[in-house]
Order: C-alpha cells, then sequence, then structure tokens
C-alpha cells in the first residue's frame, strides 16, 4: 500500500474537458460568469458518490450554483457503482464523470478525484451535502489573502430533527492543537486545497486508514503541521448526518481507525484532554461491541490522563451492566459535534 503522506512524483494529471454547449445546457440554478475571470486561481470540486441519484443530483446542483468568478469544474466520481454518465451532459460548469480506479472507499475514491484534475485548487464535497453559493468565493479571497497557507476550511450547519443548527469554530485558523485538543473534526465537505500540495509534501488522502475512516482528520492534521489551517468561520455548508444501525464489524473498524490515528499523530496521545477524549471513545466502541476486557482498560488510559472523561465513565457503566449499551453509544453521539455526519459515510461520498 502506498503511504498517501509521501509526495508523489511524476504524476501525470488528466486533461479535464468542458463539455460541448447545447442550446439545452442551462439548469434554473447552475451560473456560469458572463467571463471567466482569468486572474483568479482555477477550483476543481471532487465529489464522490456510490448510489444515491437524488443525494448527487442536489449536490451537483449546489456545486454548478456557486457566485465564483473564476475557472470552477467538477468531476463526479463513482465508487462500487456504475456511473451515470449523463451527469455530464453540456451544463454552464464542465462536469467529467469517472469511476473509482484507486483503492474502494471514500480515500480512494477522491484521489481518483484529485488526479483527474489539473486546476490551481481542489474542493472536496460530500453528495449528500450542500454549498451555499458563496462558499468557493469567500474560501478563495481567504487563501488568495495568505498566499503561504495550502489550506482553507469552514464552518457548517447540521440539519437535525427538523431543524438546521449552525456549527461555528470560533476562530479564523486551525492549528495542530485544536485538533488533537478537543479531537475537533472540520467537515470534509469544507475544504479547499493547493493542489501542489496535494502531489507534493502534504500528500493524497490516506488510502490505508482502516475502513476507510478517520483519513479526512488525518489530511487535516498533517495540513497543520505543515503551514496555517485558515477557516471561514461563516456555515457556507450544510450537512446531512446520518446514524445507521452500527454493527460489532463498524465498531471494529472504528476502534482500528482511531488507534492507527494515535499511532500516526503521536500529539494525540502527547495532550491529556485529547488522549483521554480518543482512550474514552475507544472505551465506549469496545464496550457496545461486547469487549468488557479492553473497555476497562481503554477507561482506565481515559481517566489517568483526564478523571472527568465522561465517555470513560459512560462505558463503565455500561460494562458494569448499569446502563444498556444503545444508551452508551446514543450519549457518545451526543457528544461528538457532528462527526457522524462523516463516519457513516465511509464507503464514499
Amino acid at each position: 500500500m502506498i503511504d498517501t503522506a509521501v509526495p508523489l512524483r511524476n504524476v501525470r494529471p488528466y486533461r479535464v474537458l468542458a463539455p460541448v454547449r447545447t442550446a439545452q445546457s442551462t439548469t434554473s440554478t447552475a451560473t456560469q460568469p458572463d467571463a471567466i475571470a482569468h486572474d483568479l486561481p482555477s477550483v476543481g470540486v471532487v465529489i464522490a458518490t456510490r448510489d444515491r441519484p437524488e443525494a448527487i443530483a442536489r449536490a451537483l446542483q449546489a456545486v454548478l450554483a456557486q457566485d465564483y468568478a473564476g475557472e470552477l469544474r467538477v468531476i463526479v466520481v463513482y465508487d462500487g457503482a456504475p456511473p451515470d454518465y449523463l451527469l455530464s451532459r453540456a451544463l454552464p460548469r464542465p462536469v467529467m464523470v469517472l469511476s473509482n480506479w484507486r483503492a474502494p472507499g471514500l480515500a480512494g475514491t477522491r484521489n481518483t478525484g484529485v488526479l483527474g484534475l489539473d486546476t490551481d485548487l481542489v474542493a472536496f464535497c460530500g453528495d449528500d451535502d450542500r454549498w451555499s453559493p458563496g462558499k468557493i468565493s469567500a474560501q478563495v479571497a481567504a487563501l488568495t489573502a495568505r498566499p503561504e497557507a495550502e489550506f482553507v476550511t469552514c464552518a457548517v450547519e447540521v440539519e437535525q430533527r427538523g431543524g438546521v443548527r449552525p456549527r461555528l469554530f470560533g476562530h479564523a485558523t486551525v492549528g495542530v492543537d485544536d485538533l488533537v485538543r478537543a479531537l475537533a473534526m472540520i467537515h470534509s465537505s469544507t475544504f479547499l486545497m493547493r493542489r501542489d500540495a496535494l502531489l507534493g509534501g502534504l500528500g493524497l488522502v490516506a488510502e490505508d486508514a482502516p475502513g476507510s475512516v478517520h483519513e479526512d482528520w488525518d489530511l487535516l492534521l498533517r495540513a497543520a503541521k505543515r503551514s496555517t489551517v485558515l477557516h471561514v468561520d461563516e456555515p457556507l455548508v450544510r450537512v446531512h448526518p446520518r446514524r445507521p444501525q452500527a454493527t460489532a464489524y463498524d465498531y471494529a473498524l472504528r476502534i482500528s481507525s482511531l488507534r492507527w490515528m494515535m499511532a500516526r499523530h503521536p500529539e494525540i496521545r502527547g495532550c491529556r484532554p485529547g488522549a483521554a477524549r480518543a482512550y474514552g471513545q475507544l472505551a465506549c466502541w469496545s464496550a457496545a461491541s461486547g469487549n468488557r476486557r479492553d473497555a476497562w482498560y481503554f477507561s482506565r488510559q481515559a481517566l489517568r490522563n483526564n478523571w472527568r472523561e465522561p465517555r470513560a465513565a459512560i462505558a463503565i457503566a455500561a460494562t458494569s451492566g448499569v446502563v444498556p449499551v444503545d444508551r452508551v453509544l446514543g450519549a457518545l453521539d451526543r457528544r461528538a459535534p457532528h462527526a457522524p455526519a462523516w463516519d457513516n459515510r465511509r464507503r464514499s461520498g
């Protein structure tokens, strides 16, 4: 398996060509500037999907509705499902449809899109998330003002129980300490990156993450270690959390992936609050999967780092039989910021 954190050499990108426009090549919400501003960086958008035609139609519509005055292209990459090439019909913005030719899963699907672009910047969008029209313009403005930066994110708004709740970060930058102390996870549908960094020192999305989980957090941490990660603290992306019933196999993947992250980024274990939260999550997942021994072990590790870590208490209560396991998972989900919005989309999208 290729270590995607290592810079790639001699990568030759595919050339994305704009489709031929016809008299019918308009949609009610897609926009195209009257004249492309060539002084602005070109932007390529990678939308990973599997088999969700209604979701991908909504996501694509929102991406095509961007008010960005520069060049904008879209690549829709299908993972494990027949691609819908009709999505590349003539539209105001160029759209290309590909099949994932790298490792199965979200990481490989996104890397397929990155390598299929030759734009200055690359953005990720989940197929069940929707961008506000000014997302790309606001983020490009932030990057333009800080030319040394390689990565910019933004805040989100989350649809929950029939309502929408904004999730603001509260800062204009995201640092390593933010990402390890509170396990802050900025949603991947907000990522906008310099493509030469992805093909260079930053590296592509890690395809060796167990179950293709936590690779977004890994990419963000790697970026924060290299240079300042900018953040536009406006809710420019609407995300749709989905919480399907998890199985023992799902818990095992989450445990393996979080341990992979802790081994890959020693800063997590070196930060006592962050280590306590991580061990608390491992304890809860171990309790949910019926592994009492590991649940006790990870609970002790959590308490050693922070005796007030609530996840450790939740796991101990479940392991002791004081509360049912399903309440453990409900409590853990309520304490997570918006991680379930992508934890349960690992296959792609």
